[in-house]
């Protein structure tokens, strides 16, 4: 037999081989484990930001304060019309639809909690949205004021709004799988939450 033959015969480091390829594999697997549900705790924080922000917006004044005497006032103690006013506020432009001035303080309001400038653990007062979700940006919060019908003409607390929080161009954070399958460009889902303004702001302290 010659040496070739005998090489091509010979057996011992296929376990090795084995070995190599099988580690391998159950590393990426792990490693996705630990990124797939640090991407779930990503989401699900991104939904309890979304959720604060509008108990939030429902209760400070609004981004766009022209909400206070949106819609008709030609029959005091009539319905405001839904659908009479819609302020879409984006934080990634610093401005508001419908001729809407963005109120920068009533947004911080909403995005960082009562203490306006601070993120995370050891915020004082109410708690903002980037509490829940520090890696959150105000260019990622979109707030938007629509008529519900709620709420009647020359009312004393002005319109009573539905407000819709919503995220934007949120993309998932990855530590392995980033650099070695190229997620890092996975886009969150489209996630918001909706409440009804406090039907009494703005009369009572």
């Amino acid at each position: 037999m010659t040496l070739f033959q005998h090489f091509l015969r010979d057996q011992s480091g296929a376990t090795m081989v084995e070995m190599t390829i099988s580690i391998v594999l159950l590393l990426v697997l792990t490693l996705g484990f630990v990124d797939f549900g640090y991407a779930f705790y990503q989401w699900n924080a991104a939904n309890k930001a979304v959720q604060v922000g509008a108990r939030m917006a429902s209760i400070s004044d609004p981004v766009a304060p022209q909400i206070a005497s949106a819609g008709p006032a030609t029959t005091p103690g009539d319905p405001i019309p839904p659908g009479s006013y819609d302020y879409i506020c984006d934080g990634a432009t610093s401005a508001c639809t419908s001729s809407g001035t963005f109120t920068p303080a009533n947004f911080n309001r909403i995005f960082f909690g009562d203490d306006l400038n601070t993120c995370g653990q050891g915020s004082t007062g109410r708690p903002g949205m980037c509490d829940f979700f520090p890696r959150l940006q105000p260019a990622n919060v979109v707030i938007r004021y629509t008529a519900s019908g709620l709420g009647y003409q020359t009312r004393p607390g002005g319109a009573v709004p539905t407000i819709t929080v919503s995220l934007q161009n949120l993309t998932f954070q990855f530590f392995f799988l980033g650099g070695l399958l190229g997620f890092n460009n996975v886009n969150m889902p489209s996630m918001l939450s909706t409440v009804t303004g406090e039907d009494m702001r703005g009369v009572y302290p």
